[in-house]
């Protein structure tokens, strides 16, 4: 047997894979197949870890969005209950400051006609005294003489009648 022809090449090349693919068999065969099933394993739960992760994220994306969408109306609310306050405060400022302007033009109306009736008592009064001077003037002028007295007396009873 000539060991360098090609036919006997194949022959030993084919015994030598028979026997190397037997012995892989035997022996590495089901440790890389093992291997193999453990990798893809791993990378399937991996894979359904991922999607759980993924789900999860979902959900808390979806539980964050609720939260926030709360958070703004719930923000909403104390800016309405905010705003509406602050209207009714204005609203009452108003109506206690238009009171109180209110009153305090009543209190001066009263003050003016208080004043008023005072002026009106003092000038009456000024009047009369006055009055009274010019009459006790004019009737003592008068009265001085007999004859404008006469005249006088005539006239006022002569008036007197008339009324």
């Amino acid at each position: 047997m000539n060991f360098t022809s090609p036919e006997s090449l194949v022959f030993w090349t084919t015994l030598i894979f028979v026997v190397f693919f037997l012995l892989m068999r035997k022996f590495a065969w089901k440790p890389i197949l093992g291997a193999v099933k453990g990798r893809e394993d791993s990378i399937n739960n991996a894979l359904l870890a991922a999607e759980n992760a993924k789900k999860e994220m979902q959900n808390l994306k979806s539980d964050n969005e609720k939260l926030l969408a709360e958070a703004r109306a719930e923000r909403d609310l104390m800016i309405k209950e905010a705003r509406e306050i602050k209207e009714k405060m204005i609203a009452d400022a108003k109506s206690e400051a238009q009171a109180q302007g209110e009153k305090m033009i009543e209190a001066a109306k009263a003050s003016i006609e208080s004043e008023k009736n005072a002026a009106m008592a003092e000038l009456k009064n000024q009047v009369s005294s006055l009055s009274l001077e010019i009459a006790e003037t004019l009737l003592k002028e008068e009265l001085s003489n007999k004859e404008a007295q006469t005249k006088l007396v005539e006239k006022i009873l002569g008036d007197a009648k008339l009324n």
